[in-house]
């Protein structure tokens, strides 16, 4: 298995490692459930190193851009301005999940997930083809994670310097300092930063985070906080045969500049979605799981994710069901039919409960 620089960390702090996807990482480092509400009350990091970092240059960087995914990087003006979208095949299913930074038109950075990481390679390359840009796997980069309320005040405290460049940031935006690389973005419904730095400089950078009091979390609080902000799961929510348009994703496509022929567009503005991905919260007990058949008034759909919110001590999940379904339905759990309720997600944010 392949292992992140930060390996030793994990093992320093007690963490129990898990194969994740071809990769050793942390499940959690004790306590699952006390790392939850770490990130929701206070600061909690993450090891995201795993995942990939691709730099994009040239004089046409930003045309194709513009034609590899279905969002439209020509909003992206302000140098560190930040774009969520998907990376589509012909026939408009989702071949990743991703986001993009802008320096400038000639200059961007994207950061993929890691076990798309080698089939993302190849499809962006292939499209590539006859385009003045140079797409560059940023193989000898780190990332740390920092979320929760108090994030932003202790990753000043622990890095020098990183409050002139980076106090003034906007969420869903980033700023460089050296090698260093700063977003405030996040995957937890919570404020904080995703920092990208040298491999060399991740462990250092993660003890001086540790003194700053910000613990250490794993891959379980990471699901159960990202799954509260509603947020999807490329091969859960999404997938190669799953559009944006029936993954709840319709604000990542941009359809307005109509001589853009961006990969997939032409399946979109075709395709009739049947189902959505709506939120579900239990009535009664129990614990939704993945793939749990779901009965609406409209007829039958799937959990795509399912698991029990820490925050809000009932079971919750997300599900693909007819679009339009409405008010209460049925999970079908261990051989019984229980009632939950349809829901607009997200369920929690910045440490609310929403629905």
């Amino acid at each position: 298995m392949k292992r992140t620089p930060l390996y030793q960390a994990h093992l320093d702090s007690k963490g129990k490692m898990v194969d994740f996807g071809g990769w050793e990482m942390p499940l959690n480092y004790g306590s699952q459930l006390e790392e939850h509400h770490q990130v929701r009350n206070d600061a909690g990091m993450f090891d995201v190193s795993h995942m990939s970092v691709v730099d994009f240059s040239g004089a046409e960087a930003k045309a194709f851009l513009r034609i590899l995914i279905a969002n439209d990087v020509d909003k992206l003006q302000t140098q560190g301005k930040a774009l969520y979208s998907c990376m589509l095949n012909e026939a408009g299913g989702v071949v990743d999940d991703l986001i993009v930074y802008y320096e400038d038109d000639e200059n961007y950075r994207m950061v993929i997930n890691a076990g798309t990481t080698h089939k993302d390679m190849a499809w962006i390359n292939a499209q590539a083809q006859g385009f003045a840009v140079v797409v560059t796997l940023m193989s000898d980069l780190a990332m740390i994670a920092v979320q929760g309320p108090n994030a932003r005040e202790k990753v000043f405290a622990a890095m020098g310097g990183v409050e002139q460049v980076a106090g003034a940031l906007k969420p869903f935006n980033a700023a460089s300092l050296g090698a260093l690389f700063i977003a405030r973005t996040g995957y937890t419904g919570e404020d904080g930063f995703e920092i990208m730095l040298p491999a060399s400089s991740a462990e250092f950078t993660w003890k001086m985070l540790l003194e700053a009091g910000v613990k250490p979390c794993g891959l379980g609080a990471r699901d159960t906080l990202r799954l509260e902000a509603g947020m999807s799961l490329y091969g859960s929510e999404m997938s190669e045969s799953v559009s944006p348009l029936e993954a709840a994703l319709n604000w990542t496509v941009d359809l307005s500049d109509e001589s853009r022929g961006f990969v997939g567009r032409e399946a979109l503005e075709k395709l009739t979605p049947e189902k959505t991905i709506v939120g579900l919260v239990l009535e009664g007990k129990g614990v939704i799981r993945d793939h749990n058949q779901v009965l609406t008034n409209l007829g039958e759909g799937e959990v795509t994710s399912g698991t029990f919110s820490p925050t809000m001590g009932k079971a919750i999940a997300l599900a693909s069901v007819p679009k339009g379904s409405e008010g209460l339905c049925e999970i079908e759990m261990r051989g019984k039919r229980v009632s939950a309720k349809i829901v607009k997600p997200p369920f929690v944010r910045n440490g609310k409960i929403l629905v």
